[in-house]
């Protein structure tokens, strides 16, 4: 009980509540701040360089199959009455891609940070909820049901906009197909946590998608888009990379690794030719489509950006320590005031 006077909700009267706890104030003199910022700008320098080289060893090769000119093997493909129409890209490789090589493809123009088209999605549905696969919500429209007022799984723009061009890799000097393997292309969390397929019935996946339609642009339903059938409905792989939107409308997904014995070192050098199924139109929205080669190091893949950041940052460090010293030097600043 508060003694007469006092106020109920003062608080006790100790270092802690009052603010009075030992603390360690440094200060800032000249001979610490100028050959502080020395060393921070040669870590970042040398940081910098490291990473400046070790991007610039990471090999790419970028091919660009929009077919928008007319020398372009994808040409034909490009009319939007031509149905299941395959082109061949041809290249050589001069001297051997290291492995892992990693297979991606990319689309530029196309704006995944939209709001209206990244919330158009149904989570529940997406996670095998029973009741949200035949009631989806209103986020989807107009992706929600077809013409008939049936629902659509998966709905929403993100899920119909599915990319589905495919590609298959020979090895023209030897006449080989080379495997493409799309297991684990996709985040950890998306496969195990995020994404679930419905309940199932004996095992059938066609019957827990009984009552909905494939979204409209689909060629297939969810539980047939592969031959595996651990890879089908919500869980397939590149369907979990493409509802994984990108932050930029340029961009780059993983579609495969070329894990193959003969292949997992690097492919060796020689004539090469890539078979695309060209399905998914970008001509309508002024877009690019392009299919990219790439192996990566400890720092990922190739990414100067950040290198190139250390070092602008490293040198701007060093040019602070020189203009401190000499201004230190010249008018004798006590170290107090610096």
């Amino acid at each position: 009980m508060a003694k007469e006077g006092e106020t109920p909700n003062k608080p006790d009267n100790t270092a802690f509540t009052q603010q009075r706890l030992p603390a360690w104030q440094p200060i800032l003199s000249a001979g610490i701040v100028i050959p502080g910022f020395l060393v921070i700008g040669l870590a970042f320098i040398a940081i910098g360089v490291a990473l400046f080289i070790t991007s610039s060893n990471i090999q790419v090769l970028e091919m660009d199959y929009t077919g928008n000119t007319a020398n372009s093997p994808c040409a034909p493909c490009t009319n939007n009455a031509t149905q299941n129409c395959k082109c061949s890209l041809n290249f050589t490789l001069s001297t051997k891609f290291e492995g892992p090589v990693y297979m991606y493809y990319g689309l530029s123009n196309f704006y995944q940070n939209f709001r209206r088209y990244g919330v158009s999605r149904d989570d529940n549905q997406l996670f095998g909820v029973s009741s949200s696969m035949l009631n989806p919500v209103n986020n989807c429209a107009p992706f929600d049901r077809d013409a008939y007022g049936t629902p659509i799984a998966p709905c929403g723009a993100i899920a119909n906009s599915f990319f589905n061009d495919t590609f298959v890799l020979f090895h023209n000097d030897t006449g080989r197909n080379i495997p493409l393997d799309g297991n684990g292309i996709a985040w950890w969390t998306d496969y195990n946590i995020k994404f679930r397929n419905p309940g199932q019935i004996n095992g059938n996946l066609t019957q827990a998608f009984q009552g909905t339609v494939k979204p409209l642009n689909w060629p297939k339903p969810a539980y047939d888009l592969d031959t595996n059938l651990s890879n089908n409905g919500f869980l397939n792989q590149d369907f979990l990379v493409w509802m994984r939107t990108a932050a930029l409308p340029d961009f780059r997904k993983l579609y495969r690794r070329i894990s193959d014995t003969d292949y997992a070192s690097g492919l060796p050098a020689g004539n090469y030719s890539l078979e695309i199924s060209y399905n998914f139109p970008v001509l309508s929205f002024q877009g690019h489509k392009k299919v990219v080669f790439s192996n990566v190091s400890w720092m990922g893949g190739q990414n100067q950006f950040l290198g190139i950041a250390y070092l602008v940052i490293g040198c701007l460090c060093i040019v602070m320590s020189v203009i401190m010293l000499i201004v230190y030097a010249k008018f004798q600043i006590p170290d107090e005031d610096l």
